[in-house]
């Protein structure tokens, strides 16, 4: 079946006005061969259409459209890619899903290496799976930004790191980019001894060397979970370690902001962490571009809740005692933000309870691997208050399930006391729970298989 079918038209919408009917195969669009999301997105885009398509016994058609430009067509696909996920050609040897439990849902073992996915979601890639027509068409349909999980530009490396024998193109592959015209953020997955000290050194000239086209990079350590029998041996990294890298990345930052006026590189908060160093300023992270890999979000929580609480009258409010639970290296930063909120509000009662992840194990400290079942047993017997707060990170994309399968109304019955999921990424919204105020979750858009790898991947640092 061509996944290019279409499933259902929206009414009211520009396809339905112009009689595009449910079933239908788009194969071209002015022209252009429609192969997948990004063939569609990019050719749909004008005001003028011209879509060819074929039903269900091969006849062809051609229907004109007229709308405004930029307008969605309003025509849906039996998948929201129009093609089948890229899966993950490489054995990365700091994989996460590698560290999986046995026994878990079977999407939470997908690995995703898909460059529409990057464009679309913000997903990282390593770029070892795309064809020569991939790149050429990223090229020619200037999709970009493209976000690469680079590791090392060493090519001899990276094909070890990455066990996959396409690894050490990268490099080139991004210099094409480069010259296109394609800008790119960049992650690298730190593991001690193995693409830190000299190989980082390398890898951070030679990606500076693209900028501009290169706008970031994100330095995190390497998840590292109880379930690594049989795997690459890898440890965490250790203070002195975390201390040392740290020094690395901010003595490079500052000589390259110095001739190019941008730090380029940042650690993520968990580097500082682990280092057990106060968190930059604000002003450090600049734009704050690398959010989605833990580069600055903390600090960004206490600058929000601070610019939420700036001249509010709060002596009033009597909000209902609260708790709230997160991870171990948020629970400090968390309870900041209510210290602030008190100072505002001398009638606030909570408690913010960090969470030992004993799922995965302790050297896992990061909200959004926290399972329903930790909670549980972390929880029960404690002063909850009247509401429990948790950070929304920790729940499956669009719904109320944790990542061992226990719900919210779980986690509710087991504690006896409502759960209310707060955005994780929000210090506004932190403070309106904690002042008792409604909280709107912001809708989540959930890809059936290959958005849960990365909601529940460390490398996205949530």
């Amino acid at each position: 079946m061509s996944l290019t079918k279409i499933a259902s038209v929206d009414s009211h919408s520009p396809a339905q006005r112009a009689g595009v009917r449910v079933g239908e195969v788009l194969t071209q669009v002015n022209g252009h061969p429609i192969v997948d999301v990004l063939d569609y997105k990019f050719h749909t885009y004008d005001a003028r259409l011209e879509l060819t398509l074929t039903d269900s016994e091969g006849r062809s058609r051609t229907v004109r459209v007229l709308k405004e430009e930029g307008e969605d067509l309003g025509l849906n696909f039996e998948t929201y890619l129009m093609d089948k996920a890229r899966s993950c050609a490489n054995r990365c040897i700091f994989c996460f899903v590698d560290q999986m439990p046995p026994g878990m849902r079977k999407t939470l073992y997908f690995k995703d290496d898909d460059a529409r996915l990057s464009f679309l979601m913000g997903n990282y890639i390593t770029l070892t799976n795309l064809s020569q027509r991939e790149i050429q068409r990223v090229m020619d349909l200037r999709i970009s930004p493209i976000n690469i999980s680079v590791h090392t530009t060493d090519p001899v490396l990276r094909e070890e790191m990455l066990k996959n024998r396409r690894a050490g193109e990268c490099l080139s592959i991004m210099k094409r980019f480069a010259q296109a015209g394609i800008t790119m953020n960049c992650q690298i997955v730190a593991c001690p001894g193995v693409n830190d000290g000299p190989a980082l050194e390398r890898t951070l000239n030679e990606l500076s060397a693209l900028y501009p086209a290169v706008t970031s990079v994100a330095i995190v350590p390497v998840g590292v979970t109880k379930f690594r029998e049989g795997l690459c041996p890898i440890a965490p990294y250790t203070s002195a370690q975390a201390a040392t890298l740290i020094d690395q990345v901010e003595a490079f930052g500052a000589a390259f902001f110095q001739e190019h006026g941008t730090t380029l590189a940042w650690c993520s908060d968990e580097f500082y962490l682990l280092a057990g160093r106060p968190l930059p300023e604000k002003p450090y992270y600049e734009d704050m571009n690398q959010l989605e890999n833990g580069v600055g979000m903390l600090r960004l929580l206490l600058s929000q809740a601070e610019l939420a609480l700036d001249g509010e009258e709060l002596s009033h409010l009597s909000p209902p005692p609260f708790s709230i639970a997160t991870g171990v290296s948020a629970a400090p930063f968390v309870q900041q933000v209510i210290d602030k909120c008190r100072e505002c509000c001398g009638k606030i009662k909570g408690t913010v309870y960090p969470i030992v992840n004993r799922f995965f194990g302790e050297t896992i400290t990061v909200s959004g691997l926290i399972t329903g079942k930790d909670l549980m047993e972390q929880l029960r017997g404690q002063n909850l208050g009247e509401r429990l707060l948790i950070p929304d990170n920790m729940l499956r994309a669009g719904e109320r399930v944790f990542l061992d399968d226990v719900s919210v109304e779980d986690l509710e019955a087991a504690l006896g006391v409502p759960v209310l999921p707060v955005p994780a990424d929000s210090g506004f919204d932190l403070v309106d729970a904690i002042l008792g105020r409604e909280v709107e979750s912001a809708p989540s858009f959930s890809l059936p298989m290959e958005d849960e790898y990365y909601r529940y991947n460390p490398g996205a640092r949530g």
